[in-house]
Order: C-alpha cells, then structure tokens, then sequence
C-alpha cells in the first residue's frame, strides 16, 4: 500500500516537472521569438524539443501502466496552472 501511495507521488511529482520544463520553455520562447530575425525557428526548435522531452517523460514515467500516467499527466496540468501564475505581469490596483 506504501509503495503504490509513494510511486503515485513519485510520477505525479515528475509530472510537475515535466510541465514546468514544457510550459516554462514555452514561456521562454515566446520571449526570445518576438525580438528575434527568424521567429519560426524559434516556435518549431522550442516546439520539437518541448514535445520530445514531455513524451519520453511520460514514456518512461508511466512505463505501460495507466495508474502511473494518469498523476502524472494531473501534475503536468497543474504545473500549467503554476506556470502561468508565475510569469502572469500583476493587475495594477485601482483605488476603491
């Protein structure tokens, strides 16, 4: 019982991580593309290697067995919510 809590905290924590590398490169080049020459390069570079890594994440994280993908594809969702939370610019405050 152990074991299976502590493997679905396991694959929903490298879930986590794996959303924050996809979310946060695509964050990252959105930035570098709107003052770059050649901004396709940019979107289809991040794009190819962000989908790379979120595949072979889920691939090795969920090794066959849908208990292990699903936390993991929970945390990469949440780590989407996180992302945007910390790169989101703050609401100016109006006064009452």
């Amino acid at each position: 019982m152990k074991s299976n809590l502590l493997t679905v905290i396991l694959a929903g924590a490298a879930g986590m991580v794996l959303g924050m590398i996809f979310f946060g490169g695509l964050w990252w080049t959105v930035r570098r593309a709107l003052v770059s020459r050649r901004p396709a390069r940019w979107f289809l570079g991040s794009l190819l290697l962000r989908m790379g890594l979120a595949v072979a994440g889920f691939y090795f994280v969920g090794g066959g067995q849908w208990q292990r993908l699903l936390p993991c594809l929970l945390g990469f969702i949440v780590a989407r919510f996180v992302v945007v939370r910390l790169t989101s610019k703050p609401e100016p405050r109006h006064a009452p």
